[in-house]
């Protein structure tokens, strides 16, 4: 069957399922995942592996939209009222999210430290697309949405690191040979790097095209060009797409003057495209990995929840947030998808054998969850927080 045959069922499954699951309150973004289950090989396979897989470009586009709207958070006037503790809590909530794991598998479970580095470094993602598909549908606006925005931004480029410094450590313990230190270091700093000087670069030239366009077809019709080409050179270069295109956005929220027309131009034509990337992500999940998920697993999942509200609660104190984002910050920051199923691809090849399997089992299983139980956990500090406007 036609390639547009099977987007149609899937556009058609995502409204359809998150129309009945709004009546109960949940968001929009679980419906599209629970009917991506529903019409996957999980139940009715009404769209096969195979063609889900042909369907992984509509994933790298919507990443790439969903990475340029977030670099609209990186406005220097709203970074300059929040001062440096937004950095500050985004590393903290990683790298306790990644202590606690690490100390808990290693220490309590005794698992081997190759294994507890690697699965303890991906604990650090957090998916930021499920996190903005909540705060867009119930336009949510506060202090714990201007904090978590970046924060979900720079979580990305942290989680990047802490994964290269574990990865270069645990090729060295396997292999037998010393730690090499400019893989450890230089190698993540340096796609990190690439990653944003690109992206401004690719800003600074959207932003010259723009000044010089009055239609507003074009002016939406050079920015999707843009943002497509940025996506095919990070893919080229084998750096993080949704760095690459947070520096673009972060670049023309900076560049223009009046910035809010880039973004909200583009929100017509992605909505489509988002409906169709979480259907597809709901239909790439496979249940069955839930039943090899073990006590590690369930111990993945709660620890680096617990690790990331931790993170959150003590550096927000430090910074004397508001009550209402020291509280719920870090349960809006439960969701994990893309980055983190990558680094686990990546680690199950690095480490090999029966615990580099163990590595992608865990995470594939333990995303199923997130992904279906993170926006409603989003949703709920939106509204603890009095920032959800249903």
């Amino acid at each position: 069957m036609n390639i547009l045959y099977y987007l149609g069922i899937v556009l058609l499954a995502g409204l359809g399922v998150a129309k009945i699951l709004r009546k109960i309150k949940f968001p929009n973004v679980t419906g599209y995942l629970i009917a991506g289950i529903l019409i996957g090989h999980n139940v009715l396979n009404l769209v096969p592996k195979n063609i889900v897989t042909e369907l992984n470009i509509v994933s790298e586009v919507a990443l790439g939209f969903i990475a340029y709207s977030i670099g609209s958070s990186f406005r220097f006037s709203n970074l300059k009222q929040q001062g440096k503790g937004t950095v500050v809590i985004a590393f903290m909530e990683a790298l306790m999210a990644m202590l606690l794991v690490f100390l808990v598998l290693f220490f309590v479970l005794k698992t081997d430290l190759p294994f507890a580095l690697m699965i303890s470094s991906i604990a650090c993602a957090t998916a930021p697309a499920a996190t903005l598909m909540v705060i867009r549908q119930y336009n949510a606006k506060g202090p714990l949405v201007d904090t978590l925005l970046p924060v979900v931004a720079l979580d990305d480029m942290v989680s990047i690191i802490a994964f290269g410094v574990a990865a270069s450590i645990s090729k060295a313990l396997i292999s037998g040979t010393g730690t090499n230190i400019q893989a450890m270091l230089l190698v993540p700093f340096w796609e990190i790097t690439l990653a944003f000087l690109l992206g401004i670069s690719l800003g600074l030239l959207l932003t010259l095209f723009l000044k010089f366009t009055k239609s507003e077809g074009n002016y939406l019709n050079i920015i999707i060009a843009v943002i497509f080409i940025g996506i095919a050179i990070a893919i080229y270069f084998k750096i993080s797409p949704l760095l690459l295109c947070m520096a673009l956005g972060a670049f023309i929220a900076n560049a223009l003057p009046n910035p809010a027309k880039a973004f909200n131009i583009v929100d017509p034509i992605t909505t489509p495209i988002f409906v169709i990337f979480f259907t597809i992500s709901g239909a790439a999940l496979d249940l069955g990995s839930l039943v090899h998920v073990g006590v590690i697993g369930v111990t993945y999942l709660v620890v680096r929840a617990i690790g990331k509200w931790i993170g959150t609660y003590i550096s927000c104190k430090m910074f004397n947030k508001p009550k209402t984002v020291t509280r719920y910050l870090g349960i809006a920051l439960m969701p994990q998808a893309g980055v983190a199923l990558g680094l686990s691809l990546m680690a199950a090849n690095l480490i090999g054998g029966e615990h580099g399997d163990q590595v992608r089992t865990v995470i594939l299983a333990t995303t199923v969850v997130y992904e279906l139980i993170g926006p409603l956990a989003a949703k709920f500090a939106l509204k603890k927080a009095g920032e959800l406007h249903e």
